[in-house]
């Protein structure tokens, strides 16, 4: 029999999907101090932190990202400590998997670690999201050419349990309009749920083009959420400072985009 209150305080996998990710399915790439937990510097910016952090998680945070160094959260439900400075803050949604038509690409190649420095190009150009020269490492990502220069290109981010996030999604100016993205998406969605997994993806709430076209492709809205990034204080005092027996953390950065 299921217990009402149970069944309603359950936990989804995308609830948090940066802390199930780093636990779950790239538990290889955590690095952890207490009950805080992160990406390496240059593979992706996000941190997870416990739904209701305290002030010694706080601390295990800054001590991860080092003085002046970004923590960048999603899904986060209580603000950063009074002393950080907020450097970025958008609402966002999230989008699940509700009948894509998930097919593969024929003009579609597979990148990665040699194709690094040209994807690296075409975010600048193009500015997705966050995209690291160790981005590359988190899933599949494919991408289309034309004579020979990249022009396009969507991959995997998040990991939780039985899901995966489609990311990095992104077309040349010089070749928008032809359905580029949809098709890498499609392309990326059918990836995913040859493993049995489900496609899922983040957008900014402003972006009401990029979420009409997500819905149009079969994706429906899951929830809300927020985006945030803020600084460690250059010095940490009081709640704020990590206590004696605490093991010293590599110092790390992570920029939002």
């Amino acid at each position: 029999m299921t217990i009402p209150d149970q069944a309603a305080h359950a936990t989804h996998p995308l609830d948090n999907p940066v802390r199930d990710s780093l636990t779950g399915p790239h538990a290889r790439f955590a690095e952890r101090r207490g009950r805080v937990l992160r990406y390496p510097a240059g593979v992706s910016p996000w941190f997870a932190l416990p739904d209701t952090p305290d002030a010694s998680d706080w601390a295990d945070a800054a001590a991860l990202a080092g003085p002046g160094g970004a923590v960048t959260l999603t899904a986060f439900r209580r603000p950063p400590p009074d002393s950080w400075e907020r450097t970025f803050h958008a609402e966002g949604v999230q989008l699940v998997d509700d009948g894509v038509e998930a097919a593969p690409d024929p003009e579609a190649v597979r990148l990665g670690a040699d194709d690094v420095p040209e994807m690296l190009e075409l975010v600048a150009r193009t500015r997705p999201g966050p995209f690291l020269p160790r981005t590359v490492e988190l899933g599949t990502y494919l991408g289309v050419r034309r004579e020979g220069v990249l022009v396009a290109m969507a991959g995997e981010r998040l990991h939780p349990p039985g899901w995966s996030e489609i990311s990095g999604v992104c077309t040349d100016e010089a070749v928008r309009g032809q359905g580029l993205g949809s098709r890498l998406v499609r392309a990326v969605a059918h990836e995913i749920r040859e493993r049995d997994e489900t496609p899922f993806l983040h957008a900014s709430a402003a972006n009401t083009d990029a979420i009409r076209l997500y819905e149009s492709l079969g994706f429906r809205l899951r929830r809300r959420t927020s985006f945030l990034s803020a600084l460690v204080p250059p010095q940490r005092s009081g709640a704020e400072q990590a206590g004696p027996g605490q093991r010293k953390a590599r110092r790390v950065a992570g920029p939002f985009a």
